[in-house]
């Protein structure tokens, strides 16, 4: 079923639980990981071009970045709730229940950025003392992280607005928002951060690693505002209401909150774990931090393919299971698995073939250089196991049985990276290659973790509606 209509972008929702899978799924994937890719595309812009600022400057946004994103826990809650709610209610055709999700979301998401931006704030300098004591790398950490805070709300609304499209299968338009939000960042950053805009030389706004920052919340702001106005104008066979969007309704508000409270769990425990690693890194001095900076932007741009497998088998699932179709949740899983360590394979290649050049494309200090491109090469083998275990774990998004999600971060941040950095980097003084190492070994156990969750079994008989 697809229902005809003219809108932003011209695509529209999608009845996912026919037709061929792997047609579908690269419906869904396709312009998610191109949506996604263009965003990680800015992120690692940035990081250029804040490295040609300073050391100091890269090792600032990374700490701020590492310490950002433990807020995004709260962004996982109610997100991973509302992929089950809205694609399932979709999927049975319940589009009363559609609409009431889409708003419920987005209203809950606002107001959990709004407290998460004020607590960060009240606590960031003391924060970014823990792993720095270099007032220029604080400084750099300050002037990037205030305005990212008091925009946050705009950023997860964002996220909200795209995800339901997605979740009524048009991944198209999200698509289109995202490489504009792009395009909108990257011009504006050489603009905003120098005196002189390099390569054309004219006059530029000289703010520094403020202007990055500027840049990403200018993006984000018109994203959201574009998405908003395509998902309320009615012209993609739902209608949610803005009205709707300052009414509470507790049943629908009781199960965002409460079905992707695992998934949050877990994301706490990664992102806490993040901190712990970082400050194992800092022990190395300001060039392990600016090389685990670069370095894991370009993994969190090769991870890209995996989120839109990821997100595009998560609507296929959902939509499966919201009548019953398991087998088709069984394949989907099965296919955006293999698809996922296929698309891995090449970065790891590139890692290993050329990875000094990479690194080198963001700073000239051979140091960094070294250090980024020892993490690149072992780093990238564990995501190939980690990237089928993402495959698998659509059909924890999609049915709403999100705890493996929890166990799986537990054990492989806790029970295994954490150890492993306490027994090598604390107790033996050992070399910071053992860092890189404990991220290979963290990325295979929870692969191991997410495939016996899968094979037992349980996601099958979850449901959320």
């Amino acid at each position: 079923m697809r229902i005809s209509c003219n809108s932003w972008g011209g695509d529209v929702a999608r009845d996912l639980t026919k037709g061929s899978i792997i047609r579908n799924l690269m419906y869904m994937s396709l312009p998610t990981m191109i949506g996604f890719s263009s965003q990680m595309v800015y992120d690692i812009v940035d990081i250029f071009w804040i490295g040609r600022i300073s050391s100091e400057a890269i090792a600032g946004v990374t700490i701020f970045s590492t310490l950002f994103w433990t807020v995004e826990v709260l962004n996982s809650i109610i997100g991973q709730s509302s992929i089950s709610l809205i694609s399932q209610s979709y999927g049975r055709k319940d589009l009363n229940a559609t609409n009431r999700s889409i708003e419920q979301t987005i209203t809950f998401k606002c107001l959990v950025a709004i407290i998460a931006a004020i607590l960060v704030a009240l606590f960031l300098k003391p924060a970014l003392r823990f792993f720095s004591d270099d007032q220029l790398v604080i400084n750099a950490a300050l002037d990037y992280g205030y305005i990212r805070l008091f925009f946050l709300p705009i950023m997860f609304s964002s996220y909200s607005v795209n995800t339901a499209l997605r979740c009524v299968g048009n991944a198209r338009t999200p698509m289109m928002i995202m490489i504009l939000a792009s395009i909108i960042n990257i011009t504006l950053d050489p603009v905003l951060i120098f005196d002189t805009v390099p390569l054309i030389g004219l006059p530029g706004a000289g703010l520094g690693v403020f202007g990055a920052a500027v840049a990403t919340i200018t993006s984000q702001t018109i994203a959201f505002l574009i998405g908003f106005t395509v998902l309320f104008s009615g012209k993609q066979g739902i209608s949610p209401r803005i009205r709707g969007l300052f009414r509470l309704h507790w049943p629908t508000d009781k199960k965002l909150l409460t079905v992707g409270l695992p998934t949050g769990i877990e994301g706490l425990l990664r992102n806490l774990s993040g901190v712990i690693v970082l400050r194992f890194v800092a022990v190395f001095g300001t060039a392990a931090v600016a090389a685990t900076g670069v370095a894991g932007r370009l993994f969190g741009f090769a991870f890209m393919p995996l989120v839109g497998l990821s997100m595009g088998g998560s609507t296929i699932v959902g939509q499966s299971l919201g009548i019953n179709e398991i087998e088709r949740a069984r394949r989907t899983a099965q296919l955006s698995g293999i698809l996922g360590a296929f698309f891995l394979f090449f970065f790891v290649a590139v890692a290993f073939l050329v990875g000094p050049h990479v690194m080198g494309l963001f700073s000239d200090d051979p140091e960094i250089i070294a250090l980024g491109t020892t993490f690149l090469r072992i780093g990238s083998v564990g995501l190939i196991f980690l990237a089928y275990g993402f495959g698998l774990s659509t059909v924890f998004s999609g049915s709403g049985f999100n705890l493996p999600f929890m166990y799986a971060s537990v054990v492989a941040r806790w029970a295994v990276q954490i150890p492993v950095l306490v027994i090598t980097i604390t107790w033996l003084k050992m070399d910071i290659v053992w860092v890189w190492w404990s991220y290979f070994l963290s990325d295979f156990s929870e692969f191991v973790v997410m495939l016996f969750y899968y094979k037992k079994g349980t996601w099958r008989f979850k449901r959320v509606g």
